[in-house]
C-alpha cells in the first residue's frame, strides 16, 4: 500500500489531529485548566478553517486515492471551508452554553462530537465509493445523536435523541436496500463504474433502477429533511440545545446537500430523464410548499426554524437540477449565504434562551424596545431567509433559479415558478417574527433588557457581516464559479 495517498487527504487529517489535540487535552489536562477548552477549541479551529484556503490544500486539479474510492478537488475543498466557516461561527456562539452549570463536565464531549461528525461529513463529501460514503454517513450521524442528548436535565432532549436514532438508522436501512439493487443490477459500489454501467440503459431493467435509485434518494431525503421524509425535523430541533440544533439545521444540511449533488449527477446522472427527473421534482415542490405552510403555524421559533429550514432545503435541491458549473457554484453559495442567515437568527435564540430561556414567538413581541441590536440582527436573519434584496438571501436565491432555468424545459419554469410563488410566502411568515419585535406592542416585555455574552455578540456580528457582505460583493459568487470551473 502507497501511504502517500494519503496526503490527498489533507483536511481529513489536519481535522483528526484537532480531534486527538482537544481530546487528549479534556482528558488529562487538569481541572483548572480545563475551563479553556472552548476557547482553545476555537482558536485551533479558526488556525484550522484558515488552513483550508492555502494554495497548498485547494490544489488546481481533481486529485484521488485508495483507487479511486477517495477524490478532492478545488470545489469539494471549497464546500468542506464553507462548512468550516460554520461550524466556526457554531462553536464561538455555544461558548457560553458550554460553560453553562448543567453542561460544563460535559463540554469537552461536544467538542470531540461535533469534530467526529464533521469528519463524517467530509468523507461524504469526497467518498466517490459506497462504502466509504456509508462509513461518513454513520459517522457523521451516530454521534450527533448523541449531541442531541447532552442536555440530560431535559426530558425533550431525551426524547428528541430517540427520534433522531431511530430516524437515523431507519434511513440508513433504506439507502443501504438502496444501494444492494444498485449492486446486484450494475455489480459495483464506485461510482464511475456505476455511471458507466448505466450509460448501457437497455441491459438495465429500468423497474428496477426506479425503485433502487428511489431508496437512495429516500435514504439521503432523511438528512436533509426532504418532504415526506422530515417529521423528525421540528421535534429534533425543539428537544436538541440550541447549539446542537444550530449545527443539525445547517453544517449537516451542508454536507447532505452537497453528497445528493454528487450522488445523483456522478452516479445515475445518465438516467436522469429516464429514471429520477420526475422524483427530483415532486420531492422540491412537496419540500418547499410544506415546509412555508407548516411554518405559519409555529409559535416555536426553533420549531419554526426547522419548517423554514425543510423549505430551504427544497430551493437548495433547485441548485441539483443544473448539471453545471453554474448549478454547483449556486448551490455552494445558497449554502453559505444560508449558514449566516441561520445561523445569526439562531445566535438571537441561543442568547435569549441562556438569558431566560424564552424560544416562544410571543416573548418576542417588543424586543426592539428591550435589545434593539438583538431584534435588528434577528431581522436581518429573516430578510435574509425570505431574499429581500438587497441581503445576502436575495442572490442566493436569484443564482438558484437562474442555474436551475438554465436547463430550459417547460416543466423547469412551471417549478421555478411554483418556487417563486413559495417565496411569497414564506415572507409572510418570516415578517411574522419582524412584526411582533418592531410593531406589536405590549404592556410588559417578556424579554428584559440584557447583554449577551461576548461570544454571543461576536457569532452574530460574523453572521450579519456575512448577510451584508455577500449580498453587496459579487465576488464571493464569481470566486466559487472560477473554482467549480477548474
Amino acid at each position: 500500500m502507497d501511504y502517500s495517498q494519503f496526503l490527498a487527504m489533507k483536511q481529513e487529517i489536519g481535522l483528526l489531529v484537532l480531534f486527538l489535540f482537544v481530546f487528549l487535552y479534556d482528558t488529562f489536562m487538569p481541572k483548572h485548566a480545563l475551563g479553556c477548552i472552548g476557547k482553545v477549541t476555537c482558536l485551533l479551529f479558526g488556525l484550522f478553517t484558515l488552513y483550508g484556503f492555502c494554495p497548498s490544500v485547494i490544489g488546481d486539479g481533481v486529485v484521488d486515492g485508495f483507487s479511486g474510492m477517495y477524490e478532492t478537488s478545488p470545489a469539494i475543498v471549497a464546500i468542506k471551508n464553507i462548512l468550516n466557516v460554520g461550524v466556526l461561527i457554531v462553536l464561538i456562539q455555544s461558548l457560553k452554553w458550554t460553560a453553562s452549570e448543567h453542561q460544563v463536565i460535559r463540554r469537552g464531549e461536544f467538542y470531540e462530537l461535533l469534530l467526529i461528525t464533521l469528519f463524517g461529513m467530509y468523507l461524504m463529501m469526497s467518498g466517490r465509493h459506497f462504502l466509504v460514503f456509508i462509513i461518513g454517513l454513520e459517522s457523521a450521524s451516530l454521534p450527533l445523536a448523541a449531541m442531541v442528548a447532552l442536555n440530560k436535565h431535559r426530558y425533550e432532549s431525551h426524547e428528541a435523541a430517540a427520534k433522531y436514532i431511530m430516524t437515523a438508522v431507519f434511513s440508513s436501512a433504506v439507502l443501504l436496500m438502496g444501494l444492494s439493487f444498485v449492486y446486484g443490477l450494475t455489480g459495483s459500489l464506485y461510482f464511475g463504474k456505476i455511471a458507466s454501467a448505466m450509460t448501457a440503459a437497455s441491459s438495465v431493467n429500468v423497474v428496477m433502477l426506479v425503485v433502487a435509485i428511489a431508496f437512495v434518494m429516500s435514504g439521503v431525503g432523511f438528512k436533509l429533511s426532504l418532504v415526506p421524509f422530515h417529521l423528525w425535523t421540528a421535534d429534533v430541533y425543539q428537544g436538541a440545545p440550541t447549539s446542537v440544533t444550530s449545527y443539525l439545521s445547517v453544517i449537516s444540511k451542508g454536507s447532505a446537500a452537497f453528497a445528493f449533488l454528487v450522488i445523483l449527477w456522478q452516479v445515475f446522472g445518465t438516467v436522469y430523464s429516464l429514471a429520477w427527473e420526475w422524483m427530483l421534482y415532486a420531492l422540491i415542490i412537496l419540500t418547499i410548499t410544506v415546509g412555508n405552510l407548516f411554518a405559519i403555524r409555529q409559535k416555536n421559533l426553533k420549531r419554526f426554524l426547522a419548517f423554514s429550514s425543510i423549505s430551504q432545503a427544497g430551493y437548495i435541491m433547485l441548485g441539483i437540477i443544473g448539471d453545471n458549473a453554474m448549478g454547483e457554484a449556486a448551490l455552494m453559495f445558497y449554502v453559505l449565504v444560508y449558514i449566516f442567515s441561520n445561523l445569526a437568527a439562531f445566535g438571537v435564540i441561543g442568547a435569549i434562551e441562556n438569558n431566560c430561556g424564552k424560544v416562544s414567538m410571543d416573548d418576542y413581541n417588543g424586543l426592539y424596545k428591550t435589545n434593539p441590536r438583538l431584534a435588528v440582527t434577528m431581522m436581518l436573519a429573516m430578510f435574509s431567509l425570505a431574499g429581500i434584496p438587497p441581503f445576502a438571501g436575495f442572490f442566493s436565491k436569484f443564482f438558484i433559479f437562474t442555474s436551475a432555468i438554465n436547463q430550459g424545459s417547460i416543466a423547469i419554469y412551471v417549478l421555478v415558478l411554483i418556487a417563486l410563488i413559495n417565496t411569497i410566502i414564506s415572507l409572510y411568515y418570516y415578517l411574522l417574527v419582524v412584526k411582533a419585535m418592531f410593531i406589536k406592542d405590549v404592556d410588559e416585555m417578556t424579554v428584559a433588557s440584557f447583554r449577551s455574552a461576548f461570544s454571543e455578540r461576536l457569532g452574530m456580528w460574523i453572521c450579519v457581516a456575512g448577510i451584508l457582505g455577500l449580498g453587496l460583493v459579487s465576488w464571493f459568487y464569481d470566486s466559487l464559479l472560477c473554482v467549480v470551473g477548474l
